[in-house]
């Protein structure tokens, strides 16, 4: 019976490790990277920190992507890499979202990691 305690509270503090070492690395992130490669791809022609512009805004998008949390950084590579049609606010019509100029998933989570704290 013992072991079996044992076992149960050493599976539980190796899960609560691991979470809390998966929300340590999603807390890490560099913000100057973060914002030099939303600016060189131009992302702020459609996205405003504050206020909706021809797509809806930063402060807009974390707090829908944050309902999800689990889904969210999937949803933001998704959307920087593979063009998907998206409608835009102004004026209702439909275009593909551009791709960002880089390849590297770990830029890109930089900058969706610093997107979901807006």
């Amino acid at each position: 019976m013992t072991t079996k305690i044992a076992g149960l509270v050493a599976g539980a503090l190796f899960a609560a490790g691991m979470a809390m070492t998966g929300s340590a690395q999603a807390q890490a992130y560099d913000e100057e990277a973060a914002k030099a490669l939303f600016k060189r791809n131009d992302c702020g022609k459609c996205h405003h920190p504050s206020r909706d512009k021809k797509g809806p805004s930063l402060q807009k998008m974390a707090k829908d992507l944050n309902k999800k949390p689990a889904e969210a950084m999937n949803r933001i590579v998704k959307n920087a890499t593979t063009a998907p049609k998206v409608k835009l606010l102004d004026d209702g019509k439909e275009e593909e979202h551009k791709i960002i100029d880089t390849k590297d998933e770990k830029q890109i989570r930089n900058m969706g990691t610093w997107l979901l704290k807006q």
